[in-house]
């Protein structure tokens, strides 16, 4: 009997070991369907930019740009803004809240890749580095400002959008004249894991899962609110316009691959951003907890700390006119 029961043992090991190493073949690879191209899916106020990006052809950014009253009797230094938005958002994150800006100056909202309807490489689409890493981003943000035109500009970054220009003030600070940041993702807790594991086929396919939940069900967007019931059927449909673009899964895929064994360091480096820095936090926030986002502002050198009631993750979104109010307070004590 004892016999038996060690072989059954033994069976049931080696089932559970085959269905870890080869379960994940059994999630598709094939790219889902769509447009074929990024332009397709615009809509009216969509731009589109052509950057350069090294071991590719060049990368297509789409931006949001509204008209700028304040630009015909501006100086040519006048305040420049540009907005990032946060993990699997775009840049209709900023839509209400595009105007305030740009009655300052110019005000730029664009996808950082692969999000929204900007180019979304695939492993076969470049022969350089990996343009979803996070030096690749930060050379992508200042590639953008200069086909943009802009010398200079405050950076404005919802959650990892807030990391992205924390780390751009860093790498280029005489670029960035200011930050505003809406809940950071600067003192991050996911789990990392060792290159080599993540980049296992198999981790691979189980990212392409995830990154496929994450792009479809729009669980992510109903947690950053902190009334989802605000959400427009039209919101909703901005969230998800990128799964209308062929490929996209593929894309999405990739970064996630490559953020599993890319820790958040940002926090070790908060005390070298010498600029001013405004901090803003829903009261309700679920995804960046309001202490990590006041723990930001206590070790930067020069930060305000502000929390908006009654909003979550998205405040831009959310209560729009709460965030223009403390926003713009904050550039008009600073002369910007």
């Amino acid at each position: 009997m004892l016999r038996i029961l060690l072989r059954v043992l033994a069976g049931l090991v080696v089932l559970v070991v085959l269905a870890v190493v080869a379960g994940p073949f059994l999630i598709s690879g094939k790219p889902s369907d769509g447009l074929a191209s990024n332009a397709e899916a615009a809509s009216a106020e969509s731009r589109f930019v052509g950057i350069p990006f090294v071991g590719t052809a060049g990368l297509a950014v789409h931006y949001l740009e509204p008209p700028s009253p304040a630009l015909s009797e501006a100086p040519s230094d006048a305040t420049a803004f540009l907005l990032l938005h946060g993990f699997t958002f775009n840049a209709w994150t900023w839509q209400p809240v595009l105007d305030a800006f740009a009655a300052r100056g110019r005000a730029v909202a664009y996808d950082q890749l692969p999000y929204g309807l900007s180019a979304k490489p695939m492993r076969a689409d470049w022969d350089g580095p990996n343009p979803y890493s996070k030096d690749a981003a930060i050379t992508q943000l200042f590639a953008v400002m200069d086909a943009l035109g802009l010398e200079r500009a405050v950076l404005v970054g919802n959650s990892s959008g807030g990391t992205l220009a924390l780390e751009a003030a860093l790498a280029h600070p005489e670029r960035v004249s200011a930050l505003v940041l809406v809940a950071p993702w600067v003192y991050a807790t996911r789990p990392t894991l060792p290159e080599w594991l993540a980049s296992l086929p198999q981790m691979r396919r189980l990212s392409l899962l995830i990154a496929r939940k994450l792009g479809e069900d729009g669980a992510l967007m109903d947690l950053s609110y902190a009334d989802a019931t605000k959400i427009s059927d039209a919101r909703r449909a901005q969230f998800g316009i990128h799964t209308r673009i062929a490929g996209w899964d593929l894309a999405w895929g990739e970064l996630l691959a490559l953020s599993l064994s890319a820790p958040v360091t940002v926090s070790a480096h908060l005390a070298e951003v010498r600029i001013p820095v405004l901090l803003v936090s829903g009261e309700t926030d679920r995804l960046v907890p309001i202490e990590d986002s006041r723990r930001v502002a206590e070790a930067l050198p020069d930060a305000t700390f502000a929390v908006i009631e009654g909003c979550g993750h998205v405040p831009q979104e959310e209560c729009p006119q709460a965030f223009e109010a403390v926003v713009g307070d904050w550039l008009d004590a600073r002369g910007l």
